[in-house]
């Protein structure tokens, strides 16, 4: 959607938006490049010996068998189909086939407890789901309590059993033949769940819109992709809507092939063999995985890496990222925001001007991003605000699933208010104060996490590290700093106080953590950002 200009100014003022009346993300994702040709579309990998690749019109095919498999059984359009699957072929699928068929997936992260998925699926009263045997376990404690809950699929299966339907049996008996609804674009496509930190998780309700809606944004973050596109991977799970719309499905409307492999848990090391193996081009990297592949040295002489872009959002990169990606990976990491219910809404894009250090980018072209007071009413330049995104856009959420009072309460004027705080400049950068619940006030200033916690990744003992506000006496509150240490040191005095001096130094006096505390891990939520509301409450 992006045309490419030589600035910003001019990239934004050539924009605009697109959004057909009729409009079916199955079909744009997968069916217009099932052309006979054998284009590829996913390499899917389960080690490095065993790997399969399929072409679109393979893909095609095979999601258009399960489309009918899924209405043999009874799921029609409008119906909520869940997803407990890893990135995998046939999580793949299932997305195609529920979309031509109209129905509206439901995607699920596979590290999910009894409670998680139970909450899911019931609220969104999922009539199938697909899983896998190891999900099967989970689902066997709850599935009494899920009546609307009628078919179930398991892609391990090679026969029918205790009411699980086998994936691949079902879906080979089924012709080929079949006709995606013509859904319209604001037609519902697919509940994603908030993480819940601050309260039971929503659903996200987004329409067959959101893909084109993702589109701007992902081209901006990845310096006007496809160009140079070979390969996009992501350790992002799926089912979280940063590996599925901001990866997957913008990649095949592009028709650039996509790389599955599932890891149990991220490793460094393996990252780089993938993505060196693969020749990866593209790749989506949380702010922890970059934190973890930082933590290995040299990494390019061990690895050869063709990456071309890397972006990456969720937590604010800072300087010393930056930086490391420039050194490491020959490159500047495009850091990009948004959430669950309006995403890829700021970007940075080093393609059209070098990042500001503690800005997260400028709005994408075709959202109107702005800082604004609770009332929605925008604020000057240099205040701090909620950072709002005016209504309607294309990007974002329908409404939140079942949940009226909650949908009413994101808005205020005609922006949607995502919750965050923040400041614009004059330039039109955006910066990122933190969540509304995550700033700190001390002495009369408000300190965002961010700033601190990337000065702390600057001193040689930090390898990760969190940064909240504990409640004093004096000061309202004061920073305290948690901290999980580089191997070869030791959490003593000797160390804190060298830690708070480099803050002071590097970042400012009223900044520098009074409290230290060493852990092994921080909390973080299934998509790798930290949850400051467990450190608060156990600081208090």
């Amino acid at each position: 959607m992006l045309q490419a200009r030589a600035t910003y100014e001019a990239t934004r003022e050539a924009f605009s938006w697109a959004i057909p009346e009729h409009y079916n993300i199955g079909v744009d994702a997968c069916d217009k490049w099932a052309d006979g040709s054998g284009r590829l579309a996913l390499i899917s990998e389960k080690s490095p010996g065993e790997q399969t690749h399929y072409s679109f019109d393979q893909l095609k095919r095979l999601s258009d068998q399960f489309a009918n498999a899924l209405r043999t059984h009874g799921v029609g359009q409008g119906d909520r189909v869940g997803i407990f699957l890893p990135q995998a072929p046939e999580t793949a699928i299932t997305h195609l086939a529920i979309y031509k068929l109209g129905a509206i997936a439901v995607p699920l992260f596979t590290l999910f407890g009894t409670e998680a998925l139970q909450f899911r699926l019931a609220d969104s009263q999922a009539r199938a789901l697909i899983i896998h045997t190891e999900g099967r376990t989970k689902l066997a404690d709850i599935r009494a309590g899920l009546p609307e809950l009628r078919t179930l699929f398991d892609i391990d299966a090679q026969q029918a059993d205790d009411g699980f339907l086998p994936f691949w049996p079902e879906l080979e008996r089924q012709s080929p033949d079949f006709t995606p609804v013509r859904t319209r674009a604001d037609d519902p496509a697919v509940i994603i769940y908030t993480s819940g930190t601050t309260g039971k998780p929503k659903g996200a309700l987004h329409a067959h819109r959101v893909l084109l809606g993702h589109l701007p944004g992902v081209e901006m973050s990845h310096n006007f992709f496809p160009d140079r596109a070979a390969l996009m991977w992501t350790p992002a799970d799926w089912a979280w809507i940063g590996g599925l719309l901001d990866v997957l499905l913008p990649s095949w409307h592009h028709g650039v092939p996509v790389l599955a492999r599932r890891f149990g848990k991220f490793d460094a090391q393996a990252a780089y063999e993938l993505m060196s193996r693969h020749g990866v081009t593209h790749t989506f990297l949380p702010p922890t995985a970059l934190k973890m592949l930082r933590g290995i040295e040299n990494p390019g002489a061990r690895w050869p890496l063709k990456l071309v872009s890397v972006a990456s959002g969720g937590e604010s990169l800072g300087l010393e990222l930056i930086e490391w990606g420039r050194r490491n990976l020959g490159l500047t990491i495009n850091e990009f925001y948004g959430q669950t219910e309006c995403n890829m809404i700021v970007s940075s894009c080093s393609a059209l001007f070098p990042p500001l250090i503690g800005s997260m980018g400028k709005a994408v072209p075709g959202h109107a991003v702005e800082i604004v007071d609770d009332d929605g009413q925008p604020v000057p330049d240099g205040a701090e605000g909620n950072i709002g995104v005016r209504a309607p856009d294309p990007v974002m959420f329908l409404n939140y699933w079942n949940n009226p009072g909650a949908t009413r309460e994101k808005f205020a004027g005609s922006f949607l208010i995502t919750g965050d705080r923040g400041m614009r400049d004059e330039a039109g950068f955006l910066r990122f104060v933190g969540r509304n619940d995550d700033v700190i006030t001390s002495a009369g200033y408000r300190i965002g996490p961010g700033p601190i916690e990337d000065c702390l990744l600057g001193h040689p003992a930090v390898k990760m590290a969190a940064v909240v506000g504990v409640p004093d006496p004096q000061r309202t509150e004061i920073v305290k700093a948690y901290i999980v240490l580089n191997e070869g040191y030791r959490g003593d005095d000797e160390l804190v106080r060298d830690i708070q001096e480099h803050v002071r130094r590097r970042a400012a006096a009223h900044e520098y953590p009074r409290q230290v505390s060493f852990v092994d891990s921080l909390p973080m939520t299934a998509t790798g950002k930290i949850i400051r509301k467990q450190l608060r409450d156990a600081a208090r």
